[in-house]
């Protein structure tokens, strides 16, 4: 019960890694808010694991205030925020399009920027000293050729936590980020099938190689984050500032 009275609110929450860290926090002994912009899933995730449902769009200002108004309202503060919401996409850099560049920076960069920035507002008003952890990716390490606007969102991830973290620390609150390697999940059928398409190679291919390149020998698993993610949220991270975890099996070293 290493989180026992603390109150956390989690984005993209309705599924994958997100509900996994919204179980986990829960097991540790935390009040937990799950936000999602998928309605259905979001509600049946909350009366599963007796999670607080929000409603949130990160890519809209006014959704973020609302979702962490009635978090606030819900559970009487915040005092973790975990950035998890984020979008995939790829394609070569001569078919980008604009609307998925700015769609993806507007979830990816500006939905983690603007949910931290409403967060760390109340955590400064109420005089929490608060835990912000943000999801960035190994694929803000490095380029990936296929991967541009993924890779180059992932990599701001990282860089807003570093500025993040130097400035909020003056306030008692700390911002550190973990960066997952490949996790498997649901969403890796359609990332397979997007990577299937521009490598010419068949379904599940890609997926069987990602996997077998890893060290530890297999593909990540959402509950191979939570560890982390609670790590970061208590006490004993009091003295960890503007850090980004590789929580990746092996695949990055730095």
């Amino acid at each position: 019960m290493r989180l026992q009275g603390r109150s956390a609110l989690i984005t993209g929450a309705a599924r994958g890694i997100g509900r996994a860290f919204a179980e986990a926090y829960i097991r540790e002994g935390a009040r937990v808010a799950i936000a999602d912009i998928d309605a259905g899933a979001l509600r049946a995730t909350a009366a599963d694991i007796g999670a607080l449902p929000v409603w949130m769009d990160v890519s809209r200002q006014e959704s973020i205030d609302a979702g962490v108004a009635e978090t606030v309202a819900a559970l009487g503060g915040i005092d973790i925020l975990i950035n998890n919401a984020a979008l995939f996409d790829l394609a070569p850099i001569t078919e980008i399009t604009r609307e998925s560049y700015e769609r993806l920076f507007a979830i990816n960069v500006a939905g983690t920027l603007f949910t931290l920035q409403a967060v760390a507002r109340h955590m400064i008003e109420t005089g929490r000293r608060g835990k912000i952890i943000n999801m960035a990716s190994q694929a803000g390490r490095r380029g990936e050729a296929l991967v541009g606007v993924y890779c180059a969102t992932k990599a701001a991830v990282i860089s807003l936590t570093q500025s993040a973290g130097l400035n909020l620390i003056g306030h008692g609150i700390n911002v550190n980020a973990i960066a997952p390697g490949v996790v498997d999940g649901a969403h890796w059928d359609g990332v397979d099938a997007k990577f299937a398409q521009y490598e010419n190679k068949p379904r599940g291919q890609k997926k069987r190689e990602v996997g077998a390149a890893v060290p530890f020998g297999r593909m990540g698993r959402a509950e191979d984050l939570t560890g982390m993610a609670i790590f970061l949220a208590t006490p004993e991270a009091d003295y960890i500032v503007a850090q980004t975890y590789n929580v990746d099996g092996g695949n990055w070293m730095s």
